[in-house]
């Protein structure tokens, strides 16, 4: 059986965008380190032309 984690434990980094911190989610757990933005719509707004 897999060993709990405490959100707490989790991995944290700061959105390219809006820089607030965001924490691991599971659905990120393959490319966890291709991850630069905390949400879709941060994803959109840093691709539009300031």
């Amino acid at each position: 059986m897999a060993k709990m984690r405490r959100k707490a434990d989790l991995p944290v980094k700061l959105c390219a965008r809006c820089g607030r911190p965001f924490t691991w989610r599971r659905k990120w757990a393959r490319d966890w380190e291709a991850v630069k933005f905390c949400s879709d719509r941060c994803r959109t707004e840093a691709r539009k032309p300031s």
